[in-house]
């Protein structure tokens, strides 16, 4: 299948596109990420500019109303430059969390901010024995007073360096697994008695682990209705990873152009790569592997447009699938070019372990 994009959405994608080819090649990411921060905060405000960071949400949130087929669209070009600004972090995540279902006072309050690029948030939901279940919750919340204090750990939050904002999950009530039971809050990353012991990921961003430790916030600052936060992030899991697969479909078209166009030019024993015909029957596979992961990519996003009530399950098969054709693409265009595809001057390298990290949020899929 196929999506004809609105004129709207061509702009968007073309305008995305424009702004990556001159601003953010491979050798300007390495700059990036070289750096103490490891991100660019001038960068994240031109993708505020760009109108990026309102694409996704509804105009009556004051934003332009794309949904998810806009962060499809930019999560792909995303994906084809490596982009390493917690887009996936703040605008989805966080950003959609707020819009689905914050007050209309924290609506108010949050989202105009991260469409202006002023604040960076992200969401600190796994625990160290938590599986990807999202009932599976330690860190505890109590009532003392009008404030709420917080107790506990969270593990490899992305981009929680970077953020001025966090989305924790807590458990109000019940036991350790229960489904009912769980709260999100709203935390300033500085607050007094909140740790945070930063890292650097295998794909060149940053990560965190926290620690809570009676941290006090005012009761308002809960997000959504009390018990109730596993609901609100199952929803937010398969936007998540609508986003996640475009940007590895992204990623898997990029490796195969370039896959494609170095076998035109490397030459063994006189002849080019493409006259072998095992490379010529592997780039086609790898061809018919991009094709089926855009389709199935494409399906999700508008699935979750319609409101398809079995969306949770479409995003499951999704994952999987998408996570094996971009893994198996990122391993043939490594292979292809022999040891040196691993060396970090190459570009090739750093999609492969991209690819590795996405295959493992929210969801693992082995990368053997």
């Amino acid at each position: 299948m196929g999506i004809q994009l609105k004129e709207e959405q061509e702009l968007l994608r073309s305008s995305t596109q424009r702004f990556l080819r001159d601003q953010y090649d491979f050798e300007q990411r390495l700059k990036i990420v070289a750096t103490d921060e490891g991100w660019s905060r001038q960068h994240w405000s031109a993708f505020a500019e760009l109108g990026l960071c309102a694409a996704p949400f509804l105009e009556s949130s004051g934003g332009l109303g794309g949904g998810s087929l806009a962060t499809m669209i930019i999560m792909q070009e995303f994906g084809r430059n490596l982009v390493v600004e917690p887009y996936l972090e703040t605008v989805v995540l966080a950003g959609g969390l707020i819009e689905e279902v914050g007050s209309p006072e924290q609506r108010q309050e949050f989202l105009p901010k991260i469409m202006d690029g002023h604040t960076v948030w992200t969401l600190a939901w796994a625990e160290d024995l938590s599986c990807y279940d999202f009932n599976n919750v330690t860190t505890t919340a109590r009532r003392q007073g009008a404030n709420f204090v917080l107790s506990g750990t969270k593990a490899a939050v992305i981009g929680a360096p970077w953020a001025d904002k966090l989305i924790i999950s807590a458990r109000t009530s019940g036991g350790q697994r229960d489904r009912a039971g769980v709260s999100l809050f709203v935390i300033d990353r500085h607050s007094a008695n909140l740790d945070l012991q930063g890292c650097k990921t295998i794909d060149d961003r940053r990560a965190a682990e926290l620690t809570l430790r009676d941290v006090q916030i005012p009761a308002n600052q809960m997000l959504g209705n009390e018990g109730e936060g596993a609901g609100a992030l199952d929803a937010c899991r398969d936007r998540a990873i609508a986003a996640l697969c475009a940007e590895a479909v992204g990623v898997m078209s990029k490796l195969n152009a370039s896959t494609l166009e170095y076998s035109r030019t490397r030459k063994q024993v006189g002849v080019s790569l493409e006259a072998f015909q095992v490379l010529q029957h592997r780039m086609v596979d790898m061809f018919s592997a991009v094709e089926e992961a855009i389709s199935l990519t494409q399906h999700l996003n508008l699935s979750l447009v319609a409101k398809d009530p079995h969306g949770s399950k479409l995003a499951s098969v999704a994952k999987t699938k998408v996570g094996n054709a971009a893994k198996f693409i990122a391993e043939q265009a490594v292979q292809v070019r022999g040891g040196i595809g691993m060396s970090d001057e190459l570009d090739i390298g750093h999609y492969l372990k991209r690819i590795s990290s996405i295959n493992i949020q929210f969801g693992y899929l082995p990368f053997t």
